[in-house]
């Protein structure tokens, strides 16, 4: 997978500015998409990106799986972060909407915005492309490997 970074550099990027509550009762996903960062960017859909690069604790607050769905239909293929709130991670896997990959810090520091990289997930490997550098994924667990696999929860038979 490869695409261009759009860089937050902050920490507890919530729920309720990845999706605001006012569109909760959205069900037509691509509308559901328009409405994506709106609560911290209105320039996001502007800035086509294909990765979110955050820093500590995304996807914190209300556990609303409109969250990754909305980041999901914007185009955003994964979010490159220091660390995820639990529920945001399982409810981008368990419903294939995104990858939610965990980095190192120097990853963080070092990737800019509007940094075209490449993700290998196989080698656990993240490719700044720009910059001519790479980093270290956080591999994911394998029960989380056979969903991603699976292509989402419902499709993941368990051994």
């Amino acid at each position: 997978m490869s695409g261009k970074v759009v860089r937050y550099g902050r920490d507890n990027i919530d729920t309720d500015v990845i999706i605001p509550g006012q569109y909760l009762k959205i069900h037509d996903y691509e509308e559901l998409a328009r409405h994506a960062m709106e609560g911290m960017d209105p320039d996001f859909h502007s800035k086509k990106g294909s990765y979110i690069l955050a820093g500590k604790n995304f996807g914190c607050g209300s556990s609303r799986e409109h969250a990754p769905i909305a980041l999901a239909h914007s185009g955003i293929k994964a979010v490159l972060a220091l660390s995820f709130a639990r529920i945001f991670y399982r409810n981008a896997v368990d419903g294939a909407f995104l990858l939610p990959i965990e980095i190192g810090e120097d990853a963080y520091q070092k990737i800019a915005d509007g940094s075209e990289i490449d993700i290998d997930v196989g080698a656990g490997l993240v490719r700044d492309i720009t910059a001519g550098a790479q980093y270290k994924m956080r591999p994911f667990p394998e029960m989380i490997s056979k969903i991603i696999e699976a292509g989402g929860l419902f499709g993941y038979k368990p051994e």
